[in-house]
């Protein structure tokens, strides 16, 4: 493996120890109340002593309603939890509530257990555990996010769970969200999340001198900064059967045609007209506004893979200098002998008049 790989790698692995702050969570779990009461949730990738996962349902556990909350995590014991004893292998909590009535959970009603094994998501003892969940919520590795999302849906679970963006164009992901499998939570795609990261990671944040990129420091606190971070779910939320107000009205010198497929270019969501219902090629952070009743999805544009639709733009403004045809009567423009490709567009068409 080349030194790039092997950093990164590391890189991946170090963001795969990004802890969500409290406030995160509780901004995005306030839309979801009615779909907890009486369910067994269940945080499988969380070290329960610094979690603030379990933190939220433990208690809120009254207030929601739950049946059960289980915490797990990979194997990491550097440090103890609610007792003075050490313990070589992975833990996971079992906590039903606070039986005299508390809102707040006392030591004495969480049981503690430890994992034969190393606690991985994956190991029987953990999918053993998923069985009993309804629903899902943590934030997985972002490496194994692929193998993540496989076993949710092999095991037809409910999930909230943070992510990186750039999973959304994953060639096992994005099937899911065009087929109205999965969708985006309600905080912004790619709104920027601060997290706690592990004294080690902070040093070396901090030694980047990269504050405001790279980390930012909250109250004296290093805090990991990534700015594509985003909210993937299959519950349903008010927020995605909003209709998206449109204004314009479709022309052919302001929403030009692809090349090699039959859509027209939109630069900005906003400017979806309101009076096209062709194939639209809009920018990704379209998911952020998208109502399934409204529009439904076609496809992705591919640049590296052949998964997705092959689309391209071609205006006067690309390179004025170059010969151009109306792509409408099939021309194409030629820089130095080679196509120019457009941004990564989502394909999108209005739905039908029920």
């Amino acid at each position: 493996m080349s030194l790039n790989e092997n950093l990164g790698r590391a890189r991946r692995q170090k963001k795969d120890e990004f802890y969500t702050q409290l406030s995160d969570i509780e901004n995005e779990l306030r839309h979801y109340a009615e779909h907890f009461r009486g369910k067994v949730v269940y945080c499988n990738c969380d070290d329960p002593r610094i979690s603030n996962f379990f933190h939220y349902f433990s208690y809120n556990f009254e207030r929601l309603g739950l049946k059960k909350l289980i915490t797990a995590c990979y194997k990491n014991q550097e440090r103890d939890l609610f007792s003075s004893h050490d313990s070589e292998r992975a833990i996971w909590l079992e906590y039903d509530g606070n039986p005299r009535g508390g809102r707040t959970p006392d030591v004495d009603d969480i049981g503690i257990r430890e994992f034969q094994g190393d606690g991985d998501f994956r190991s029987a003892e953990c999918i053993e555990l998923l069985k009993q969940a309804d629903i899902v919520v943590t934030n997985p590795p972002f490496s194994k996010f692929r193998e993540y999302i496989a076993q949710l849906m092999e095991y037809d679970k409910k999930f909230l769970i943070i992510g990186s963006q750039n999973a959304i164009t994953y060639k096992e992901v994005f099937p899911l969200i065009k087929d109205n499998t999965m969708w985006l939570g309600v905080t912004p795609k790619g709104q920027d999340m601060l997290f706690d990261v592990p004294e080690g990671y902070a040093q070396e944040l901090a030694a980047t001198g990269k504050e405001g990129s790279a980390y930012r420091v909250v109250e004296g606190v290093i805090k990991g900064r990534l700015g594509n971070a985003a909210w993937f779910t299959n519950l349903d939320h008010a927020k995605r059967h909003e209709e998206l107000i449109l204004y314009k009205r479709y022309s052919a010198d302001d929403y030009p045609t692809y090349d090699n497929y039959d859509a027209i270019n939109v630069d900005k969501t906003a400017e979806i007209p309101m009076d096209y219902d062709g194939p639209m090629g809009v920018p990704i952070t379209f998911l952020d506004k998208w109502n399934p009743d409204q529009f439904e999805i076609l496809g992705i544009t591919a640049s590296a893979d052949r998964y997705g639709l092959k689309t391209k733009k071609y205006t006067l403004a690309d390179a004025p200098n170059y010969s151009y045809l109306n792509s409408r009567e099939g021309g194409v423009l030629m820089v130095a002998g080679r196509y120019r490709s457009t941004y990564r567009r989502l394909l999108i068409r209005k739905m039908p008049p029920r």
